[in-house]
């Protein structure tokens, strides 16, 4: 089990905008992520740093980090947001881990859609679905 410390962060933008809380709960061998708020250039720090902790942190026995990132309180993300996610999935991958997505909105889903990240994540419908599959699957994907 990933076990970085629990706990929120939140990155703010200097112009006003929204902001992004990112909130950590390590789970029976994965780590959820818990994002709410918008995800851009200017918010995407904390994000950043939760995903090298959970991705470096140690595992029960030794094992591959399990990540799955709750997008049901993310109401945008741009480019740098996806980014992010992609490259998390590729550490994740090459440790012999992995990182799902769960519950995203009807815009940033619209995002993954059109740039064809849909089709690289597994995408459950929510948080829920996306543990018991995980638990279900010996987290193989």
């Amino acid at each position: 089990m990933v076990t970085p410390p629990a706990g929120s962060r939140e990155g703010a933008r200097g112009d006003g905008g929204g902001a992004l809380a990112v909130e950590v709960r390590p789970d029976t061998g994965t780590v959820v992520l818990l994002l709410a708020g918008e995800l851009d250039h200017d918010t995407a720090e904390p994000l950043r740093d939760a995903l090298q902790a959970a991705l470096n942190a140690p595992t029960a026995a030794g094992g591959a980090p399990h990540l799955l990132v709750d997008l049901s309180r993310l109401r945008f993300c741009d480019s740098t947001g996806l980014n992010i996610l992609l490259r998390a999935r590729l550490v994740a991958r090459a440790a012999g881990g992995t990182m799902e997505l769960a519950g995203p909105t009807q815009q940033v889903a619209r995002m993954f859609h059109l740039t064809g990240a849909d089709g690289v994540f597994r995408v459950h419908p929510d948080l829920d679905t996306g543990l018991s599959a995980g638990r279900t699957a010996g987290q193989d994907t």
